[in-house]
């Protein structure tokens, strides 16, 4: 039997190794829960083999960080054999959310991505209160701007009203909706509309009424205080210099804007010294790598794919600058970008990025922002950086670190908390109101 003073924080992510700043998110938010009283904190995530199957960016497996003692992460095995087409994973994600929800333990449970982790929160929950079992579970659903991009929207846009309802139900359908910036937020609402009009349903204005937002949480400690030491080690072993390199690191997909990186790199004025490091891993790896060869400055440009979260910081603090230069695609708009403000925690030198989706929220004024698909600009950028006196430079990294520290875990964490209790108070009416869909 469960003790009486027992509390479990589910969090149903694309956790660890995947390389992504909700995987990071979702370690730092069950971090933070072992130190407000939760007892069991738990990741229902993916089987490693299921990751890397999906052809998603991973980071090296033997390097991932270690969680603290009270957290777990599951990878449920699939359910069923080759006759189940494709949803062998997913109902052993559900099948054990459904026996986390009926042991008798009053649990919170948090999904990261409406799809495919808020439909399967959605599924064990309904299936939990099905059995007859004592269920005592709070939801949390947090949306990103892929989830809109790549699933709602693209789904109006075919015609497709039936998968996009799906989604938007199970999202109203949780005890508090956030999203992870007010453009995604936006996004939310006007593609609601969208769908409102085409098919005859009411999701726009539930969704008004509900969806708040909540930054992505940050350890900021991870990026704080560096150990000098180690920060030259780090250095040291890749072969780099304080202030001798322009830093990339987030994945490697068209929407990040690497390609016109490298080409404003190539018309900068930058020393010939520095060199331009490109750090991550994703699907236009192979593009990218091609197209730097056949740069100018090929020779000044370097590729690093094993970097782990332990060495992120310091090579963030020791770089000269550090650019993404992320432009809008229709499969991708960056909605906030974390690794944006990871990077203004740890300091070293400027922020060069752009003005899409909900990048302004993560960097505020602290940041130099330059048009998307412009290497001139961004070529522009860099010889400004390097101009700068050490004062100016103290100056821009300490107001960036000052912006950045509004996204500390513990805030984040608490705000959440305190909005989930808001929405369980002001609960008067059922969650959702009958879908419509057209005959």
């Amino acid at each position: 039997m469960p003790n009486q003073t027992d509390r479990r924080l589910v969090i149903v992510v694309r956790a660890d190794p995947v390389i992504c700043g909700h995987s990071v998110e979702a370690r730092n938010l069950a971090e933070v829960a072992l130190t407000r009283g939760f007892t069991d904190v738990r990741i229902v995530t993916w089987p490693i083999e299921r990751l890397q199957a999906a052809g998603l960016p991973l980071k090296p497996l033997d390097r991932v960080l270690p969680y603290s003692p009270g957290i777990t992460v599951e990878r449920p095995e699939p359910v069923g054999d080759y006759k189940v087409v494709d949803a062998r994973y997913y109902s052993g994600v559900v099948g054990r959310l459904v026996e986390l929800f009926t042991d008798g333990v009053p649990t919170t449970c948090i999904s990261l991505y409406l799809s495919p982790h808020t439909l399967a929160v959605s599924d064990a929950v309904r299936t939990a209160w099905s059995t007859g079992l004592p269920v005592d579970v709070s939801t949390v659903a947090e949306a990103v701007g892929s989830d809109v991009t790549n699933v709602v929207r693209s789904c109006v846009a075919k015609g497709e009203m039936g998968a996009a309802a799906q989604i938007l139900a199970s999202y109203l359908g949780q005890d508090h909706l956030v999203a992870v910036s007010e453009y995604t937020r936006e996004l939310i609402l006007s593609s609601a509309v969208e769908l409102d009009e085409a098919a005859g349903t009411r999701f726009a204005p539930q969704l008004a009424k509900r969806v708040d937002v909540s930054y992505p949480a940050i350890d900021t400690s991870a990026y704080l205080d560096l150990d000098p030491a180690e920060f030259e080690r780090v250095l040291s072993a890749r072969g780099l210099e304080r202030d001798g390199y322009v830093l990339f690191l987030s994945r490697l997909t068209d929407a990040k804007g690497v390609d016109d990186l490298i080409d404003g790199f190539a018309l900068s004025a930058v020393p010939e010294h520095v060199r331009l490091v490109i750090a991550g891993r994703g699907p236009s790896e192979r593009a990218l790598r091609d197209h730097a060869a056949a740069s100018s400055v090929a020779h000044r440009i370097e590729f690093l794919t094993d970097v782990d979260d332990a060495e992120k910081p310091y090579l963030m603090a020791g770089c000269a600058a550090y650019a993404l230069p992320t432009k809008p695609l229709p499969e991708f708009v960056e909605t906030f970008g974390i690794a944006l403000a990871e990077k203004m925690l740890a300091g070293g030198g400027p922020v060069i990025t752009t003005d899409t989706g909900g990048v302004l929220e993560a960097v505020g004024d602290t940041a130099t922002i330059v048009p998307v698909d412009d290497p001139d600009a961004i070529a522009a950028a860099l010889d400004g950086v390097f101009a700068l006196s050490p004062t100016e430079l103290l100056e821009r990294e300490t107001a960036a670190r000052a912006f950045a520290l509004q996204f500390d875990r513990e805030v984040v964490f608490d705000r959440m908390m305190a909005g989930l209790e808001r929405a369980q108070r002001n609960v008067t009416a059922p969650r959702t109101e009958p879908i419509r869909l057209p005959m």
